[in-house]
């Protein structure tokens, strides 16, 4: 299946507009998530690789204790693309604040 191209810098910052918990650039973008416990936690990591796999777009998942870093960028075009705004979304469905404790 084909990646989507590159998003210019302008339309990444347009995306980011759209989505205020998350930072970043055209290289990529990255949302916190502070979960009220590790087990919640880990449940958030289960819940994120859900939609990854129904996307088919992997973010990079870092887990320390009760805090979630999801990293986003599509790796064989080089930088962010619609899909990973679209994995963004998705995300910020399942956690709308960054402290859902």
């Amino acid at each position: 299946m084909p990646r989507p191209p590159r998003l210019p810098p302008d339309a990444v910052a347009d995306g980011l507009r759209e989505l205020p918990l998350w930072s970043g650039g055209p290289d990529g973008i990255e949302r916190t998530v502070r979960l009220p416990s590790f087990r919640a936690a880990v449940d958030a990591v289960v819940a994120v690789a859900d939609v990854a796999e129904e996307l088919d777009h992997h973010p990079d998942l870092d887990l320390r204790w009760r805090t979630l870093r999801i990293a986003v960028v599509t790796h064989s075009a080089g930088g962010v693309t619609e899909l990973d705004l679209q994995l963004a979304h998705r995300v910020d469905a399942l956690f709308p604040t960054d402290d859902p404790a």
